[in-house]
């Protein structure tokens, strides 16, 4: 089902169509906020209020184009509200919070939100290890003293990390694993 179909059948009270609306979105969205808040909680709180809003002023909504682009607005500008209101930012200034991804971009958004699909199935110290390593750019002894375990232990989990990741993800999009380099 598309997203203006959904977006009619939510327009009409189904909460079925905002559930599917959020499972589309959902990841793509965490990933977006992901760099402005350092708690998971904080991101899905963010993004939860997205559909919240969504849904009690749906009446009051006209989408005739692009859901996504909507939804991506609304928590663009529940993000600038936040940040205003915990006094994390006093001036936004051009480009401070970025602009969400066209809809003709969006492969770049549906990759990451597989990785981080993959990433979130890892044990948490092995995704721990992993994080520190990769977005961080820890050694493996820095890793080990401040996770209190051995260098051998980093070493293990990594090679398991990236074991787990090639069995996870479709070999046609192993080229999900170079966006490991990159903080998402």
């Amino acid at each position: 089902m598309d997203d203006l179909t959904l977006w009619k059948n939510i327009k009409n009270g189904d909460t079925q169509a905002l559930k599917l609306l959020h499972d589309r979105y959902y990841i793509q969205m965490i990933l977006y906020v992901r760099n402005l808040y350092q708690n998971k909680q904080g991101m899905e709180d963010a993004v939860s209020e997205c559909f919240i809003k969504l849904w009690t002023k749906r009446n009051d909504i006209l989408i005739e184009r692009s859901v996504r682009s909507y939804l991506f607005l609304i928590l663009r500008n529940s993000l600038i509200d936040i940040l205003r209101k915990k006094n994390r930012i006093i001036l936004i200034e051009s480009g401070s919070i970025p602009e969400p991804a066209d809809d003709d971009n969006t492969q770049q958004f549906d990759d990451y939100a597989r990785l981080y699909h993959a990433l979130e199935k890892l044990p948490e110290q092995r995704r721990r290890i992993l994080e520190l390593a990769v977005f961080e750019s820890f050694t493996y002894a820095q890793i080990a003293q401040s996770l209190c375990i051995s260098v051998n232990t980093v070493k293990t989990q990594m090679g398991r990390s990236y074991r787990f990741l090639k069995e996870e993800l479709d070999p046609r999009n192993i080229h999900l694993l170079f966006l490991l380099n990159h903080r998402y």
